[in-house]
């Protein structure tokens, strides 16, 4: 699993202002349709919510790791957002979340979608490290910060 390969400046964001949960997801639908373009974005934006109906991503400590799976894609695709304020998200610890990490996989590749899923969670369960997420002051300063912590990840 290679998370660096997954992400790309353009679809690294900081310090954006949204105000719900629906409409973070709708911003990482529209980032992600960028590099998706065969795939409309409510498409994407569907996958999102779907997952999302089963529970929410929100894994506590401020973050959300929404993910859906999609026909029609050949490779996965992170799109990492920081929120200036948080944002409420049903999240497991009932706090606002303003670090999301939204993953978005190929329908067949389980074990993609699998190993992906825990190197995030291990990349954001440092509290250095998110810390530093919160206080990226730019889009690309953020994007250096990721690529950094998914070789970190990826090394262990």
């Amino acid at each position: 699993m290679n998370l660096s390969s997954m992400l790309s400046e353009d679809c690294t964001k900081s310090a954006v202002l949204f105000n719900s949960k629906k409409r973070i997801l709708e911003y990482i639908a529209e980032l992600a349709h960028q590099h998706l373009p065969q795939i409309p974005e409510y498409s994407i934006l569907e996958a999102l919510m779907t997952r999302e109906k089963l529970g929410s991503t929100g894994i506590g400590g401020g973050i959300a790791i929404p993910h859906g799976k999609l026909k029609d894609v050949s490779s996965p695709l992170l799109v990492f957002v920081v929120s200036q304020d948080p944002i409420q998200f049903d999240a497991i610890d009932n706090q606002a979340v303003d670090i999301f990490c939204a993953i978005l996989i190929p329908e067949n590749q389980c074990q993609t979608h699998l190993s992906t899923l825990s190197g995030i969670a291990r990349m954001l369960s440092q509290k250095d490290f998110t810390k530093k997420i919160r206080h990226s002051p730019d889009d690309q300063a953020l994007y250096q910060l990721l690529l950094c912590g998914a070789e970190q990840v990826q090394d262990k």
